[in-house]
């Protein structure tokens, strides 16, 4: 008899209730996970794509076992790095010209399918109700796509979508997507048809999205619009099983995902805190030395600026950025009276990618980074989600008749022949979502996520280094204001690094920003408890297995826990 126990924290209200309804329904953490994250690209349509991406780590109730899906798509088999690179310079144009596979799709499925109890049509049909019907319009994404106007009136297909009557979205009215219903729908009529087992109605309903009526929607309008995606890119696509990295911190595991992503930054992150030390994060007045975590934020990043991209294409083992010895090495170049303005990566015998500085365009620390949500669960079985679905609607094309944003994420590669990060066929962009979940003593611990590109691995850091060397609550962490370096080539185009600066809440008490900029840290204020500076969803257990969960106020989020 499945126990009736949970914690949930998604990035909206009606994905934490698609999410517990799976639960109370006898589901499990990853049926729940799976509902939340497709209602996410529903009713979060600026942030995140039921066409997107949708990177997930997750543990077995029963084995004990974590998996991690990459769910990040592929560029299509006709993407050639030289034709870009002479037709539109460094940088992947916006358009459709920067979509891969759709990932998304396949990846709820297969989590559903190896790990999941319910059908397709249970976990979509919160999703299909919000898009039918309707949900009201909150702030951020009202604020959002009034702040990129001009991009969703490019396309008349995106703009009828999202400005309503030619305007952006007004708080409170019903935002309705009734294209996007019927191709969820389409999917539940599949899976109705099929013959046999569970499993074989979520392989048909995979197969008509990635094999019939929907593949040949969105990649017709590709052939007739000069896109690259083909029904073979479609079919030949298939999510994949990656290895994860455990790291020890304090006294948890924290899972973290791969090469394929921020994953192994994360890792190297927490691997760099853990040898330093508590006594060396804090300082004599018990308040995080944020000085510190910075200078190991930005080596981190020089680090997957010169190493990290689709670990098919790395020329390093990805573990070797855990190394204690070179650990050691990146803590030793850490100067505690100065400010690095852009370190140099770590010592390793391959050839480094080049960045772009400053060239003018409207900085990403100004506008807020353009993705992601996250949902997070944990069962009363020891069943745990984490998963970070993602990209946005303001970059790319609305597929008519679909109401599909499908993955823009080639944003994330360069169009650089020779560079690290060059896009090519097959190859996976380097993603920015990064779910991770922790341990204590081989027990559930913490599932956690965050949007906010860059910002994600810097927010979930703050937080886990506010409750185990602060001794905060999961609130009081998750609530204290933040800081975020930008000196390192951001992650999406156009990759621009902007040397020493720092952006940080103006909650953050005057002293420390004093003394921030005593060092040589460029500081620069975003207004108190800021969309910009992450929205971290956390489900939680402790040694008891009391459930709590949290989401942060910053972004839309919710959180429920029944105990």
């Amino acid at each position: 008899m499945r126990t009736n126990n949970f914690a949930i924290a998604t990035g909206h209200p009606i994905a934490t209730d698609a999410a517990e309804a799976m639960l109370r329904a006898g589901g499990n953490a990853i049926d729940a996970g799976v509902a939340a994250g497709l209602a996410l690209g529903v009713v979060h349509p600026e942030l995140v794509s039921v066409a997107g991406v949708a990177p997930i780590i997750l543990r077995d109730g029963k084995t004990g076992q974590i998996t991690s899906y990459d769910g990040v798509g592929v560029w299509p088999k006709a993407a050639n790095v030289e034709w870009f690179h002479d037709n539109f310079g460094d940088t992947v144009p916006e358009g459709i010209l920067r979509t891969v596979v759709p990932a998304a799709p396949a990846s709820w499925i297969r989590a559903l399918s190896e790990h999941g109890t319910m059908r397709f049509a249970d976990v979509a049909a919160p999703a299909v109700k919000a898009a039918r019907d309707g949900f009201p319009v909150f702030e951020l994404l009202s604020e959002f796509v009034k702040s990129r106007h001009r991009e969703y009136q490019r396309f008349a297909s995106t703009a009828e979508i999202f400005l309503p009557n030619g305007k952006p979205p007004v708080v409170g009215e019903l935002f309705v997507q009734t294209d996007l219903a019927n191709t969820l729908q389409i999917m539940i009529d599949a899976e109705h048809q099929a013959k046999g087992d569970r499993k074989a109605g979520l392989a048909a309903a995979r197969s008509a999205f990635y094999e019939g009526e929907i593949a040949r929607r969105i990649t017709s309008f590709h052939a007739e619009n000069g896109g690259l995606l083909t029904m073979e890119d479609m079919a030949t696509y298939d999510v994949r099983e990656e290895k994860t990295y455990p790291v020890k911190f304090r006294d948890s595991e924290i899972y973290c995902c791969g090469a394929w992503c921020q994953g192994i930054a994360m890792a190297e992150t927490l691997a760099m805190l853990e040898t330093a030390g508590k006594q060396r994060i804090l300082k004599s007045d018990g308040d995080i030395d944020r000085h510190f975590l910075i200078e190991v934020l930005k080596r981190v990043f020089a680090d997957r600026e010169a190493f990290v991209t689709d670990p098919d294409y790395m020329k390093i083992d990805p573990a070797a950025l855990l190394d204690p010895s070179f650990i050691a090495a990146r803590l030793a170049t850490i100067s505690s009276t100065r400010s690095d303005p852009m370190p140099e990566p770590g010592n390793m015998d391959c050839t480094l990618a080049s960045h772009r500085s400053n060239a003018g365009e409207i900085p990403e620390y100004v506008r807020g980074s353009a993705d992601t949500s996250h949902v997070s669960v944990i069962d009363g079985e020891g069943n745990m989600f984490s998963a970070t679905p993602s990209d946005p609607s303001a970059d790319t094309q609305v597929i008519p008749g679909t109401g599909l944003s499908v993955s823009s994420r080639g944003s994330q590669s360069r169009s650089i022949p020779g560079h690290l990060n060059a896009l090519a066929p097959g190859k996976r962009p380097r993603l920015t979502p990064n779910p991770i979940l922790g341990l204590k003593n081989g027990k559930p611990w913490l599932a956690m996520g965050t949007p906010g590109g860059d910002i994600q691995i810097q927010a979930m850091a703050q937080v886990l280094v506010q409750m185990m060397d602060c001794g905060k609550s999961l609130e009081q962490a998750v609530l204290e204001p933040r800081v975020s370096s930008y000196a390192y080539p951001g992650s999406f185009a156009p990759h621009i690094a902007y040397p020493n600066k720092v952006l940080y809440e103006q909650n953050l008490p005057d002293n420390a920003v004093t003394e921030l900029k005593s060092l040589g840290h460029d500081m620069e204020s975003w207004p108190p408890q800021t969309w910009k500076a992450g929205g971290i969803c956390v489900a939680m257990s402790d040694e008891n297995g009391k459930l709590t969960a949290f989401a942060d106020p910053r972004r839309a989020g919710t959180a429920t826990v029944n105990i």
